[in-house]
């Protein structure tokens, strides 16, 4: 086949904009190495991921990077200055993807779907997972078997992994990885909009703003708070920290249960809009300059905006977060946490959750914030 303009750009279909010829442009960007990353776990795992953007681009640096994800997490990608193309996984994306040639794979997930499809999508080198000719995951090199071994070993990710998940992960990529941060790049008009919610609720340039998460995903949901133990922390910051300014954050599941813990907990806690997308989730969370949270996607979206994050840790594993030195991990000392059960009779982690502690966290996060120059 007839070899076709190389430009990142160039569809074949349709100039990248009106009036435009692609004979003689000036503007042509090559494509470079192109790169392909498989990632269809999580919210919170997908923006994880993100972190090991630097390191792909240190290593291919004029590489075309394209990122396969689930249609939900499509757009905590979105504007994100290291990503060329976005495709949602779907029938579509996966007949396309077959048709094409990378230089890099990239299969982050261990998950039958995402390793099937890096099996499937030719390119001259993969790393991370794929699938055996029996079906079973398996690491395509020898780099990632620490990260392949911790999914099968419960000592090994439970109690004696000390490594944070990106870092795991960047080795098992063979990518060099230099503490770098996720990569969630806001808009212009979404920046503006937080400083809107903050100037329309009366949250001062001086004020802190303290975001309660009050909700989880429907896979785990033992990783939130009871509605009584947000009123007694609701009611002991007012105490310890009166300046401060409580907002409710969540997405639509948390509705009902925001209004309650509002109704309760009085009128001058505000609670933000649940029923309006992620993205403006996210821009609320950009409005709080602290984020208490569970180990859910909201915790990872305060990471990503360099919040502070006070984050309790029950059923999962705390040593595979990464705070970045902004915050402090409230963690379960329960003999059977972690577990990472989807249920559970007892709900130990969650009865016993030591909200003194995140209290203490709370008020010396607050402090630090309240430095010059924070």
């Amino acid at each position: 086949m007839k070899r076709t303009i190389d430009c990142r750009r160039f569809t074949g279909y349709k100039p990248c904009a009106p009036g435009m010829v692609c004979a003689g442009c000036l503007q042509r960007q090559p494509r470079g190495k192109k790169v392909l990353i498989i990632n269809l776990d999580a919210l919170g795992a997908v923006l994880m991921t993100t972190a090991l953007l630097p390191a792909v681009k240190r290593r291919d640096p004029d590489s075309t990077v394209h990122w396969v994800t689930l249609p939900a997490a499509v757009p905590l990608l979105a504007n994100n200055p290291l990503i060329d193309r976005i495709w949602p996984y779907d029938f579509e994306t996966v007949t396309i993807l077959q048709s094409m040639r990378y230089h890099r794979l990239y299969s982050v997930d261990k998950s039958p779907r995402s390793d099937a499809l890096a099996m499937m999508v030719p390119a001259r080198m993969k790393l991370g997972f794929g699938l055996d000719r029996d079906g079973a995951i398996a690491p395509f090199n020898r780099e990632a078997d620490y990260a392949y071994r911790l999914g099968l070993d419960d000592r090994l990710k439970f109690k004696e992994n000390q490594v944070a998940g990106v870092r795991f992960l960047a080795q098992a990529l063979k990518l060099d990885y230099r503490n770098d941060e996720y990569v969630l790049e806001l808009t212009g008009q979404e920046k503006d909009l937080a400083r809107e919610f903050r100037r329309r609720n009366k949250i001062g340039d001086g004020d802190i703003a303290i975001g309660f998460n009050t909700g989880c995903s429907d896979l785990f949901p033992n990783k939130k708070m009871t509605v009584e133990q947000h009123l007694w922390l609701i009611r002991r910051i007012r105490q310890v920290l009166p300046k401060a300014r409580l907002v409710l954050l969540g997405g639509k599941a948390e509705t009902e249960r925001n209004l309650e813990i509002r109704r309760k907990a009085g009128t001058s806690v505000i609670n933000s809009p649940t029923d309006q997308g992620l993205r403006r989730g996210i821009v609320y969370i950009q409005a709080c300059d602290l984020v208490v949270t569970g180990d859910t996607s909201a915790m990872h979206m305060a990471i990503a905006l360099r919040k502070w994050v006070v984050a309790w840790f029950g059923l999962s594993c705390a040593p595979e977060i990464e705070l970045f030195g902004r915050g402090e991990k409230i963690v379960s000392s329960l003999d059977c946490a972690p577990c990472w059960r989807k249920s559970c009779d007892r709900l130990s982690c969650v009865r016993e959750l030591d909200t003194e502690a995140m209290l203490a966290a709370v008020a010396r996060g607050a402090r630090r914030l309240e430095q010059p120059g924070r």
